[in-house]
């Protein structure tokens, strides 16, 4: 082919002025989906194809772009197109938001721009701009209906408290896809009672759980109507109004979406909410019942106000998927909540339900509510004026470490009235968790209790106020606090045993410490030990002066730090004293037969002094003279005869030998055996318990009401308190 030969065939280009240069352009400006718009120098339209679907854009010729599509940000928009004209480079999608004359509402549009360059190239003036126009209204909404959904499901479900679900899920929703969000929930459903069976009657107490508000909504002069959207107002309660869009959604269980103006056809029935709408400039709402199974658990209102676009159909589907998962959380969290009530319920009445006075001990106790249940404390009356000090703890929550705790907490109130060592009760009370925690594993494996670990731990001290000792083992659990009269707060330097479910075998080590009248001691669980310096908080409170236990008790939990103890806590603290010489009376005795009615003699003339009734009086002479008779007869030295005066009358026998009697059933022509069995019968409680020097058998027997009455007067006035004042014998 030679050179002035043309080529033919689609290697042939196209030059300005062909056919096909024309057609191009005819179709392009015809049938292309993007927006076409030629823009002269001057930024005026002269040609364009139809940007939106039904609009008429004949009328755009010769207008200003800004003008044509009115946008929200003309003049950033025509420095734009300059530096373009000005052969800076082209834009290429770039996102603005204006409006077209025909079409209502604001809309959004990827433009891009290019520089028509004239005969002259890239450094003569240009003939004008070739802006491509997509709008991606519909495009750029169902982005924000998917990002809103994402919120709700990434903010809602993490958390088992009722009001912080509704608080997220209204915030996810005003982040993008509403300006107003209120969520109701039916008042008793927030108590964890069963949420009703829709219908919802009119009437229904509906409570604002949370409300959301974005930032370009106007401030509402009263803000306590449907749309108020203002956290001040969350936690108010309403009926549920008949004919209005809220009871209906809440009568047939469906979504609504209504327009809100001036023709809103309910305001007779609900003025205040309507007027509280209007002061918003809400003009849109959706309204969804919060539904599961069938069951009404609140409703969702959101509002669009001012400038923004109208609610459509594709809306109300993202609220119905939205309220599902708000439903499911909610249904959740107050599920759990019923659980936590029972739970809680159970807890307390597995508790003490009052303080109990012991001898020569003031205590008092702080139990600080939580999602665990397993919290307890204990104060246990011993023989011998001493007294038990137990706290102890479950891990977990719900109805299950309630019940754990009420086991363990049994257990050990079974243990300590056999006069055992600290170390011994726990060992056993060991043992008792074992074989829980063996039951659990044997559950069936559907059994999804089977799975939940169990974790405890317990610490268990002994007061004597005889010895002014305290010995104290623990399983698990931290040490007690000392605080001495001085004010100095040490912890006691206790062995840790293994916790009570560990599989640790190892032996329970006690310590005993020798305590100043007037010291305090705090046992605590570790939650009240956790968090930002907490102990070092707790500390202090404990070394300041003058002031009562349960001033003390609630002085800790002011000073507690913000977020401790969420899991709940359980304190118990006690004042240590001594019992008034006036109430004890102690005789040495000799290893003699005639020793027995030696005792009956000095009971006799003590408890007549005490102001004691005959009864008690010939009662008494009689149980101290088997219990002196048996150790005479079966002990060995040194024997001594004790009584003591508090709410009951303890009688206590000591010798030196470790052989424990056992009651037993005389036959009936036996001439012995029948000592125990007679003292069983004239005390109120009896036992034996063991020491390095001995045994001591003990009974206690309790007064009559004037007498007891009579006996508190007389330690009050002989100065038995902890604080060791008072008068001596």
């Amino acid at each position: 082919m030679s050179d002035s030969e043309t080529p033919s065939g689609p290697e042939r280009p196209v030059r300005a002025g062909d056919g096909l240069g024309k057609a191009l352009l005819a179709t392009l400006f015809t049938q292309s989906a993007v927006g076409l718009v030629v823009l002269d120098p001057r930024l005026r339209l002269v040609r364009t194809n139809s940007l939106v679907d039904g609009v008429d854009t004949e009328e755009y010729i010769g207008r200003r772009f800004t003008e044509a599509f009115r946008l929200d940000d003309p003049g950033g928009a025509e420095q734009l197109m300059k530096r373009v004209l000005a052969g800076e480079g082209p834009v290429r999608d770039r996102l603005v938001r204006g409006r077209l004359r025909e079409v209502p509402g604001d809309r959004e549009f990827l433009v891009s721009a290019y520089r028509l360059d004239g005969p002259g190239g890239p450094d003569a003036p240009a003939l004008g701009l070739l802006t491509a126009v997509v709008d991606v209204t519909e495009r750029q909404r169902a982005r924000a209906r998917d990002a809103a959904l994402t919120a709700v499901r990434d903010a809602v479900g993490g958390s088992l408290d009722v009001a912080a679900i509704c608080r997220d899920f209204a915030d996810a929703l005003v982040s993008g896809f509403a300006d107003l969000a209120v969520v109701e929930v039916v008042d008793d459903v927030l108590r964890g009672a069963d949420p009703p069976v829709g219908p919802l009657p009119p009437g229904t107490p509906l409570r604002r759980a949370a409300s959301g508000r974005c930032d370009t909504v106007r401030d509402t002069a009263e803000g306590e109507g449907e749309a108020g959207g203002r956290e001040r107002s969350t936690g108010v309660t309403r009926r549920l109004l008949a004919r209005t869009p809220y009871a209906l959604a809440t009568t047939d269980l469906r979504a609504r979406l209504v327009p809100l103006g001036p023709g809103t056809p309910w305001p007779d029935t609900d003025p205040d909410g309507v007027r509280a709408l209007a002061e918003t400039d809400a003009h849109s709402l959706i309204v969804v019942p919060l539904t599961l199974r069938g069951a009404v658990l609140g409703l969702v209102s959101l509002y669009r106000c001012g400038a923004a676009e109208p609610f459509d159909d594709d809306d109300v589907s993202l609220a119905v998927a939205a309220a599902t998962r708000a439903a499911l959380g909610i249904d959740n969290a107050r599920r759990y909540e019923r659980e936590h009530v029972i739970a809680s319920t159970v807890q307390r009445r597995l508790l003490p339900q009052a303080e109990r006075q012991q001898a020569a001990v003031d205590t008092a106790h702080v139990l600080v509510p939580g999602r665990d249940s397993g919290c307890w404390f204990d104060t246990i009356a011993l023989s011998g004026a001493r007294t038990a000090l137990v706290v102890g703890g479950v891990a977990g929550e719900g109805l299950q470490s309630a019940i754990a705790m009420g086991q363990l907490r049994t257990v050990i109130q079974a243990l300590a009235g056999l006069d055992l060592e600290p170390e011994e009760v726990l060992a056993r009370l060991k043992d008792t968790a074992d074989r829980l925690a063996h039951e659990r594993a044997t559950l069936p494996p559907a059994d999804a209790l089977r799975s939940e670990p169990l974790s405890a731990g317990c610490v268990y001290g002994v007061y004597d106020p005889f010895t002014r000792t305290c010995t104290v083992a623990r399983a698990g659990h931290p040490a007690p606090l000392i605080v001495g009269p001085d004010g100095r707060v040490v912890a006691l330097d206790v062995p840790e045993g293994p916790g009570l479910f560990s599989t640790d075998s190892a032996l329970f080590a006690p310590a005993t410490v020798t305590l100043e009248v007037g010291s305090l001691l705090a046992f605590c669980t570790a939650d009240l030990l956790s968090g930002d310096h907490a102990a070092e908080r707790i500390t202090e409170t404990l070394a300041r002066p003058g002031r009562s236990l349960q001033q003390l008790g609630d002085d800790i939990v002011y000073a507690l730090p913000e977020g401790t103890c969420s899991a709940g806590a359980a304190l118990l603290l006690a004042r240590t004293g001594t019992v008034s010489d006036h109430l004890v009376a102690t005789w040495d005795l000799a290893q003699d037969p005639t020793t027995p009615a030696t005792a009956r003699g000095l009971v006799h003339d003590r408890l007549q002094g005490w102001g004691l009734d005959e009864d008690t009086v010939e009662a008494t002479e009689l149980i101290v003279s088997e219990l002196v008779t048996n150790a005479v007869r079966y002990g060995t030295p040194p024997l001594r005869l004790r009584l003591l005066l508090d709410s009951t009358l303890t009688c206590e026998v000591h010798d030196g030998s470790t052989a424990s009697p056992h009651l037993r059933h005389a036959g009936t022509v036996d001439e012995g055996g029948r000592g125990l069995f007679i003292v069983s019968r004239l005390a109120s409680h009896w036992g034996a318990r063991h020491g390095p020097d001995g045994k001591v058998l003990w009974t206690e027997q309790d007064l009559p009401g004037d007498e007891q009455n009579d006996a508190d007067g007389e330690q009050s006035e002989a100065g038995d308190r902890p604080d060791g004042s008072g008068g001596g014998p």
